[in-house]
């Protein structure tokens, strides 16, 4: 019986680390793609600031 307990806490470790892995992940990916937004959208307000100085020539 004691056995049996020592392995369901092990399984119950392994959900939390394997969910640990899934959070960090997904904090990854939602970092890298707030990371592609702001360089796209700094792209474009160059793109617009040049377009503006070249206007006011």
């Amino acid at each position: 019986m004691n056995a049996l307990f020592v392995q369901d806490v092990a399984n119950q470790f392994n959900n939390y680390l394997l969910l640990g892995y899934f959070v960090m992940w997904l904090m990854g990916v939602i970092y890298v793609s707030t990371l592609f937004v702001r360089q796209r959208n700094l792209k474009a307000d160059i793109r617009l600031m040049q377009q503006i100085l070249q206007d006011d020539e």
